[in-house]
């Protein structure tokens, strides 16, 4: 067992070396924050990224916890192409549970490790500038409340609490330029500072594994994927249904200048060391072009 374990610090060497000093963005949310074990072990990995030099920025969701609230409430909740349909009555309760709750919560137990982190929200500092967000569908322009759709992101503001080596803990609630108030998908949010940061990776923390070639084959899985090929999916239809959005955050975040993305599992615990420390990986890893593609994490 102990010589198991040394194997595995070596292999985890090569990425240590090429990582340290570099920023990765993270999204956490979902159905993860409820599953006590993950969140640990997501916190633990979050701890010692940073204890080996790699900046960690994290982007935090939260629907299932305001959706049971506003049930609690007895306050209806739509969604339109996923996206929340977000009424002044709805953005308080939104903004109380993610810039509140749960963004509170997260960081202290981050800090808890000895990690310095400092929970924040769009709001601060005009970190995340927003207009108003419409629906198109059949030619129709459809109202969603106060959904935001970004516009700026005060990357300055990130890159000082970074050199300072504090870890930005991201709730996804933004303010246009009338200081309106706005609730934003989370991996829009990530998508966004990661493209503003150019971060050497952006890692989303999903419900599946990654991207399947066929959805009923768990040997299926792509490990790696270039923007070429997701278009072909897409056309194919191998891609479909609310798996796109996440993907276009991912094409968007590559295309100006994110390195690499990468889809995971985040109920497998250690999800996050597991993908970035080991040759294989365990989810799917997106790369701009076919040059890059034949090696996962060293190119």
């Amino acid at each position: 067992m102990t010589e198991e374990k040394i194997s595995i610090l070596i292999e985890a060497l090569p990425y240590i070396k090429k990582f340290s000093g570099k920023t990765f963005v993270i999204k956490y949310g979902g159905s993860i924050m409820q599953n006590e074990k993950a969140q640990k072990t997501f916190i633990q990995d979050v701890a010692l990224l940073n204890f080996v030099g790699i900046h960690t920025v994290i982007v935090h969701g939260g629907g299932p916890k305001i959706s049971n609230l506003l049930e609690q409430l007895k306050i209806q909740s739509d969604f339109i192409d996923g996206l929340r349909v977000t009424t002044q009555e709805t953005i308080d309760i939104v903004e109380m549970i993610l810039s509140g709750n749960i963004n509170k919560n997260l960081t202290s137990q981050i800090c808890q490790y000895g990690i310095n982190a400092i929970g924040i929200s769009g709001k601060d500092s005009n970190l995340i500038t927003v207009e108003k967000k419409y629906l198109y569908k059949n030619g129709q322009k459809i109202d969603i409340g106060y959904v935001g759709n970004i516009i700026n992101i005060n990357e300055a503001f990130l890159e000082e609490l970074i050199q300072k080596n504090l870890v930005p803990i991201i709730s996804p609630i933004g303010c246009d330029k009338m200081g309106k108030t706005y609730n934003i998908n989370a991996d829009t949010v990530a998508g966004a500072v990661s493209s503003a940061l150019k971060a050497e990776k952006l890692i989303l923390l999903t419900d599946v594994e990654g991207i399947y070639k066929n959805m009923n084959d768990p040997s299926s899985l792509l490990s790696l994927i270039t923007l070429d090929e997701i278009d072909q999916y897409i056309e194919q239809k191998i891609i479909s249904g609310g798996m796109i959005p996440k993907i276009q955050c991912c094409i968007e975040a590559i295309k100006h200048g994110t390195r690499g993305v990468h889809l995971i599992d985040g109920r497998r615990e250690h999800s996050l060391l597991l993908e970035i420390f080991t040759h294989k990986g365990i989810g799917t890893m997106i790369k701009k072009g076919v040059n890059e593609k034949w090696q996962k994490n060293i190119s």
